[in-house]
């Protein structure tokens, strides 16, 4: 007979690699694209490169702290730590707007980013109420509380009119999925437990990553004819407004479905489809109107010309547009191997060609100066990073890392592909920060500690051996 024990794996080294080489390159770019001539001392705290080398040694020091607690603790001080940020989430509200949005808080000659922390504390929440479940199966009280609480937290970071942070905590709905939660209305509301997202358990066969391809391709129409000023000529004498004539459209679509249905389906099927069919029109309306009420009476002037320039709808190169369409010259004046360190013309912050060069386009100056090398290299660093996470998160034996790993992965992958697509013109500029490179204490701290303490938790995996 075998005799079994059990061992901890350790850290992974491999992970930490990466992570190094990313910070780094971070504070190499930084230095660059924040050169002070008059303060070249990179420890010099009057200095971006030297706050931002302070940031990462504050977010060291408090993610290995965070490290040193065992990984049962952890997940035990999440509700505390959400309720934590929630409070500052709450309290940010009644500051003074800083750039249109109030998102900081002032501690001392310094400013705090609650929404900042609101990821990592979401992720850790949303993991510790879906590892309350027992077996594959989640409960419909687990999905209405994991719900409930991303949402309002959502809610909560748009009232403070950070419309990045809002798009980012949509990663969630991808590691609900993962974990076999189903978003099907008739599941949700019929079954006893919320079963796993399989064909034959979705209503019509309806799947999560086609529907969500449909939700966006709804979205950029929705968003294309909102605008009261767009008008068609409908009926002699009347011009319909782009959002009234796209409900009609859709009504028309499902009209005819609803009639192909009645007039060609089988029997034992109809009620079926008629309900199918009347709760998918339900949600398109409601989401055609809860996006246009959004584009007309949320978003603020800047807001609107960042998505009708990227939609086209507008040109402005050199005024509205100008941040980016300076960022994306800066990224091809690069060429196959880049200007040179220190040496780039367009995104130097001595040109001020590229306005926020160290925070939201940092990826432009690093580009510009490395070339199309040093930006493929940085694609396949942070490429390996994302599936190394997906690696730890899948072996482990916790259902709450698990989910935990899976929404890191998310987090930084939205990050990283939104202030890429930002600085090479193919996504909208909504104010997103470059993990490990863009400048901000507060983003920095986050990431750090929340990679940390993904490696914690991974380290305390079990293992058996014969």
């Amino acid at each position: 007979m075998n005799n079994y024990r059990e061992k901890t794996v350790g850290w992974d080294w491999f992970t930490i690699i990466i992570v190094s080489l990313l910070l780094l390159m971070g504070m190499v770019n930084i230095y660059s694209a924040a050169f002070n001539p008059d303060r070249p001392f990179l420890f010099d705290l009057k200095t971006m490169y030297g706050k931002q080398l302070m940031w990462i040694g504050i977010g060291l020091f408090m993610g290995i702290v965070i490290s040193l607690i065992d990984a049962e603790y952890i997940r035990k001080l999440t509700p505390l730590a959400f309720i934590a940020v929630i409070i500052l989430l709450i309290l940010v509200l009644f500051t003074e707007p800083i750039n249109g949005a109030r998102s900081w808080l002032g501690v001392g000659p310094f400013g705090v980013q609650p929404s900042e922390f609101s990821k990592l504390t979401t992720a850790l929440m949303l993991a510790y109420i879906i590892s309350q479940n027992r077996g594959k199966l989640i409960s419909k009280q687990s999905l209405t509380m994991a719900l409930t609480l991303v949402i309002a937290t959502m809610l909560l970071v748009l009232i403070q009119n950070d419309t990045g942070t809002f798009l980012v905590f949509t990663a969630f709905f991808f590691v609900m999925y993962r974990e076999g939660i189903t978003f099907d209305p008739i599941i949700l509301f019929f079954s006893n437990r919320v079963l796993g997202l399989r064909f034959k358990h979705t209503f019509v066969g309806i799947h999560f990553i086609p529907v969500l391809f449909i939700v966006i391709f709804l979205s950029i129409i929705t968003l294309y004819f909102t605008e009261s000023k767009h008008t068609f000529s409908f009926l002699p004498g009347y011009d319909l407004p782009g959002w009234m004539l796209l409900l009609f459209i859709i009504t028309l679509l499902f009209g005819i479905s609803f009639f192909i249905n009645q007039r060609f389906a089988a029997q034992r099927s109809k009620k079926k489809m008629r309900s199918a069919i009347l709760i998918v029109y339900i949600v398109t309306v409601g989401l055609v109107g809860l996006i246009s009420y959004t584009y007309l009476n949320v978003l603020q002037s800047h807001q609107k010309d960042r998505i009708d320039l990227w939609l086209g709808k507008i040109q402005d190169q050199d005024g509205k547009d100008y941040n980016r369409n300076r960022a994306l010259a800066a990224v091809g004046s690069g060429g196959f191997s880049g200007v040179g360190y220190q040496e780039a013309l367009l995104s130097s912050p001595r040109s001020k060609h590229v306005p926020e060069s160290e925070t939201d386009f940092i990826f432009s100056v690093y580009s510009e100066e490395w070339g199309f090398l040093g930006s493929a290299t940085l694609v396949v660093l942070f490429t390996t990073l994302l599936i190394r996470i997906i690696v730890i998160a899948e072996r482990q034996k916790s259902r709450f890392a698990r989910v935990y790993a899976n929404s890191v992965a998310m987090i930084i992958f939205y990050h990283f592909g939104i202030n890429v697509g930002m600085n090479i013109g193919i996504i909208p500029v909504i104010g997103i920060p470059l993990p490990f490179f863009s400048y901000g204490g507060s983003s920095m701290m986050s990431f750090l500690i929340m990679i940390l303490i993904l490696l914690k938790l991974d380290s305390q995996r079990k293992e058996v051996l014969a």
